[in-house]
């Protein structure tokens, strides 16, 4: 079976996984840039920086929700090549 796999071939959670994974690292420097004035002693930034932070969680989902996704068609996958065929049987 790995014969007729394409390596540049995406599966079905793929698409999910790279939203996830750009959306946890926006979240990600949002919190770096909302923590960083609060290290330093500087007034902190407005609430929205405080909501963007929670990109990162949502990130995170989105990139689980992918993996499950694409855990769930290898697993398909796997059921429908273990099923035999089922041939015509000869007319007698």
């Amino acid at each position: 079976m790995r014969e007729q796999t394409q390596t540049n071939s995406a599966a079905p959670g793929d698409g999910l996984i790279r939203a996830g994974a750009i959306i946890f690292f926006v979240g990600a420097v949002a919190t770096l840039v909302t923590v960083a004035p609060l290290l330093l002693g500087t007034t902190p930034f407005p609430t929205f920086m405080f909501l963007l932070s929670m990109l990162m969680g949502v990130g995170f989902l989105v990139a689980g929700a992918g993996v499950f996704r694409s855990v769930a068609a290898g697993r398909r996958q796997a059921r429908a090549a273990s099923r035999p065929s089922v041939s015509p049987s000869p007319s007698r």
